[in-house]
């Protein structure tokens, strides 16, 4: 190991070596001084011997030596100097890419030279075998020996740069850069291992953070920038992931954006939640989750519609058709109907899982697949108009399926919209960042749909349909198809038929019949049964028995279930007085623990602080001392180089060198030197001083002698000067006579010339002023009307608001005087409604009471004994004595029934009375005068019925109280059932 003073002797060094043609002698001498202890403080000539390094490292494949090399640079300037490294890293970065790309450039058959499963793995058996057995290589071998390691280089290199950068806040713009490249570089080539193990990484580091947060330069996730840069690498890694078609990474991806979402507790761009979904929608595609996948539609819709301001109408309709078409492409039957209960519960759990991802936030304690279900999301869709903004087309297929009943004919009315469906679609202009959208990818679920609904509705009216009645309404598939079809549908309770291939027909059933009820239909009929014996054959009660037995069982029952309820409560509270010192002794105990951990901490911090202090100051004393020992060498050096030839060396060989041995004899040294040095510079000083002074001595004669000329010279060329300029001046005089004597004939015509001009301009001068006083005069009197029209106009529009506020102001006045006239007018007329209805109570009272006491004076008549009934053979005389005794039940006397039944008894040949009889005629006690009976047909007795003067005095005072003059009722009477009638 060679120890260099400076750096730049060992970038010279590394140069000769390079230069001989020993470059791993080179890297071996670079690599030394980098990894040495001597060179921690940064210095520009580091970065220069990075460069050099890294560009030893890339030529000779030596990945292990890169890495070593970057991490003592970074130790080096990481709190110095952060742009050395990035430079350098990017310099590293270049070079293996550019060797990549020539490597590549020279290979042939790219495809055969990157066959390779993994680029970490050694070379296969069959290859060594290949390469011993066949003499000359072939062209595939020989290529595969040119880009594979050059690849593998690159491939190490990607990965050296992120473990370098993982952790450094500072760089994370690089280090999403070199994420980014590394996804384009397993994009390009195909690396599907690769790419697993670059996720991988990438996940393993944001874990780190996570778990180590205490960490010096650990990147802040709750940043904008930082999230920014993580965010877009993980959305360069589902993009990637997706295009190479690992769709198990994918969806490993959007979990990462999740975790990484919920873990700072903001939402992302709209833009890039377009692309979450998008490439969602992707992946719940290819693993047949048709419903997440409408979902994601749907979310997709939403965010499009209203973050995206330049969605075109056409884009609109086309997505909207893409969201409803995913949703009537879901299976209309739940899958884990028939599922264990263990299978149940991941169902739930995986529902809420993808529910989250989704952005469908559910509480656990709901089921998910209720929440998220084909038709809540129908249901839904609906709701928000979205179907409303698809195609014809595709409206007209949601109503045929789901709302509309055409057994016969329903394949005959779907398959020209499928036909036209499957058309539709192509690339969203206004949407850049959506994939394709192609309609044709949801025929074949569409027409599974149909078959399900064909059969769901043939099912409800025929019980049995022959195979090729059904083949031909299903044109859709062919017959095995729909059996398939029908066997998961059967599975899944959507519908209930079987297949006889002997008879050749289908029959359908009875889902309760055939699903459920045949599971327990033993069970039910015996429980059937069992009632039926119960109520033919009841059980006899014993409680006579048990009471002359234990007379007093059901107080000691009572007792007895007290006392267990007692106990029952003293165990549960001995149970938790005894949870609760459980939870307090182990409380306790984790605080002893916590508390014991604490110390044993706090003296395993003093200790490390201790050693770390010690190793701080030994440090700090090695560098101390190397760097005296440093500085008495270069000293040393620097004295014998200065020492004269032929005078002995400083130190003798063998001698053993030390630092107050070096110091010593350095010292010794200068000061020799230094004495020596004066002693020079006072001869040479002494020698100047003398050549000094006769040099003065013989120049001032000569000084003295040039003096004397320059002034002589000065004086001649003063005078010269002198008369030139007399001359000159004499000549600019003479000259500027002619001139005046030549220009003073045309002074009368400049005269005249400046007066025209000047009146000319005086004319013009007025005129413009007169013209702008005019304008300003129009200007003044054009604005003095304008404020009068103005001030008019205020005028107006004030008065006629004043106009309008006392004209609203009187017709709200009138109206509220109208309208509390109105009222004041409806509560008099339902006062006197009230007074009216509150007489008619009165009389229809006092009517009630004295029909009340007619009935009970009625009554009091028919208290007396029935006669005994005539002998058949009696003569007629005697038979109308019963009639006067019992009368008809058409009179008006109330009869009971018993009486009336002995009359009948007793008078069986009795003539009926009058067909034209009145049923109130006899209601008085003279049956003559009762004015509704026997008189009834006379002319003289009609008036008396009306006019109130012929009432008193001719009807007897036990007459018909109906007609009583002061309460007199229509003739028609009281709604109320007479007594009579009843």
């Amino acid at each position: 190991m060679a120890n260099f003073a400076k750096p730049e002797n060992a970038l010279k060094r590394a140069d000769e070596l390079i230069n001989v043609g020993q470059k791993q002698d080179a890297l071996q001498a670079l690599h030394d001084l980098i990894t040495s202890k001597r060179y921690r403080a940064w210095q520009k000539p580091l970065e220069k011997i990075m460069f050099k390094y890294l560009d030893l490292c890339v030529d000779l494949k030596r990945g292990r030596f890169a890495k070593d090399g970057l991490i003592q640079y970074r130790i080096v300037c990481q709190q110095v100097n952060v742009s050395s490294l990035e430079e350098v890293i990017k310099h590293f970065l270049h070079l293996s890419t550019e060797k990549a790309e020539q490597a590549r450039s020279q290979a042939d058959a790219l495809e055969e030279a990157l066959d390779v499963d993994d680029l970490e793995a050694d070379r296969k058996p069959e290859d060594l075998q290949l390469s011993i057995v066949s003499g000359e290589k072939g062209k595939d071998r020989s290529d595969r020996e040119l880009v594979t390691p050059w690849f593998k280089f690159l491939w190490e290199t990607y990965r050296t740069v992120l473990e370098i950068l993982r952790n450094n806040s500072k760089l994370e713009a690089l280090y999403a850069m070199t994420a980014h490249k590394a996804f384009q570089f397993c994009k390009q080539y195909k690396r599907t291992t690769e790419f697993r193990r670059l996720c991988e990484i990438i996940r393993n580091h944001l874990a780190n953070l996570n778990k180590y947060r205490d960490q010096r330069d650990r990147p802040d996730l709750s940043a904008p920038e930082s999230l920014q840069l993580y965010l877009d690498t993980r959305f360069d890694q589902l993009k990637v992931a997706t295009e190479l078609g690992l769709w198990q990474e994918a969806f490993r991806s959007v979990e990462d954006i999740y975790g990484l979402m919920c873990m700072v507790k903001k939402t992302p761009k709209s833009s890039l939640l377009m692309v979450y979904y998008s490439k969602l929608t992707e992946i719940f595609w290819i693993s047949s989750s048709h419903l997440y996948h409408a979902y994601a539609w749907f979310k997709l819709f939403s965010l499009q519609k209203n973050f995206n301001k330049n969605l075109s109408q056409k884009d609109l309709q086309l997505i909207a058709s893409s969201v409803v078409l995913a949703a009537l492409s879901v299976p209309p039957f739940d899958r884990a109907q028939s599922a264990s209960h263990m299978e149940l519960e991941n169902e739930k759990e995986r529902n809420l899982r993808m529910a989250n991802l989704i952005g469908f936030n559910l509480e656990p304690k709901f089921e998910g697949r209720d929440m998220l279900s084909r038709s809540a999301l129908l249901s839904e869709l609906v709701s928000r108009g979205v179907l409303s903004c698809a195609s014809q087309e595709v409206k007209d297929l949601f109503h045929v399926l789901e709302h509309e009943f055409h057994p016969l004919d329903l394949g005959s009315k779907i398959q020209p919209l499928l036909e036209k469906i499957s058309k539709s679609g192509g690339k969203l202009s206004s949407a850049p960042s959506l994939p394709e959208v192609q309609l044709s990818q949801y025929v074949p679920s569409l027409d599974k749909l149909a078959t399900l609904r064909l059969l769901q509705q043939v099912s409800r009216i025929y019980q049995t349909i022959r195979i090729e009645s059904l083949s031909q309404l299903v044109p859709f598939f062919e017959f095995s198809v729909v059996e398939k079809i029908s066997v998961d549908a059967v599975k899944n309770n959507f519908v209930a038929m079987k297949v006889d291939h002997m008879k050749g027909v289908v029959i359908f059933g009875n889902l309760g019949i055939e699903s459920d009820g045949l599971k327990d239909h033993l069970a039910v009929f015996a429980e059937s049964l069992n009632k039926v014996r119960a109520m033919l054959y009841p059980v006899p009660s014993k409680v006579s028995k048990l009471g002359g037995i234990v007379p007093n069982l059901a107080e000691t029952v009572e007792k007895e279930h007290k006392r267990l309820l007692a106990r029952k409560s003293i165990i549960e509270k001995r149970k938790e007085d005894q949870e609760r010192q459980q939870l307090e002794m182990e409380r306790e105990e984790e605080q002893k623990r916590l508390k014991l951990q604490k110390l044993t901490e706090e003296a395993e911090q003093k200790r490390l602080a201790a050693e770390l202090q010690e190793r701080r100051k030994q440090r700090i004393l090695r560098e101390i001392e190397e760097k005296e020992l440093e500085e008495a060498q270069a000293l040393l050096e620097d004295t014998e180089k200065r020492m004269k030839k032929g005078k002995k060396k400083t130190l003798l060989d063998g001698e053993k060198v030390t630092k107050q041995t070096v110091m010593q004899r350095a010292l010794t040294e200068q000061l020799k030197e230094r004495q020596e040095m004066e002693k020079k510079l006072q001869k040479l000083a002494k020698t100047m001083d003398y050549l000094e002074r006769a040099k003065r001595e013989e120049a001032a004669p000569l000084i003295e002698a040039a003096y004397q000329r320059r002034l002589v010279e000065e004086r001649e060329f003063y005078e010269r000067e002198q008369q030139r300029e007399v001359e000159l001046s004499r000549e600019r005089h003479e000259s500027d006579l002619k001139e005046k004597n030549r220009l003073s004939r045309m002074l009368e015509f400049k005269e005249i010339f400046q007066e025209e001009v000047i009146s000319r301009r005086q004319a013009e001068f007025d005129r413009i002023r007169t013209e702008r006083e005019e304008r300003i005069s129009q200007m003044i009197r054009a604005r003095k009307q304008e404020r009068d029209i103005k001030r008019k106009q205020l005028y107006y529009l004030t008065t006629e608001e004043e106009r309008i506020r006392k004209q609203q102001e009187e017709e709200e006045a009138r109206k509220r005087e109208e309208a509390e006239k109105r009222k004041k007018q409806e509560a008099e007329h339902k006062a006197k409604l009230d007074e009216i209805a509150e007489k008619q109570r009165q009389r229809e009272r006092e009517l009630e009471e004295k029909e009340k006491k007619r009935r009970e004076e009625l009554l009091k008549g028919t208290d007396a004994p029935p006669a005994r009934p005539a002998e058949p053979t009696a003569a007629p005389a005697a038979a109308a004595a019963p009639q006067s005794v019992a009368p008809a039940p058409g009179s008006g006397k109330y009869v009971p029934r018993f009486k009336r039944q002995t009359a009948e008894v007793s008078a069986p040949t009795q003539t009926p009375p009058a067909a034209d009889s009145d049923r109130w005629g006899n209601r008085g006690p003279p049956p003559a005068d009762d004015h509704w009976g026997s008189n009834r047909g006379g002319p003289s007795q009609k008036p008396d019925r009306w006019v109130p003067g012929s009432r008193g005095s001719d009807r007897p005072s036990g007459g018909d109280a109906w007609r009583s003059g002061e309460e007199r009722r229509s003739p028609f009477g009281s709604s109320r059932p007479r007594p009579a009638q009843r």
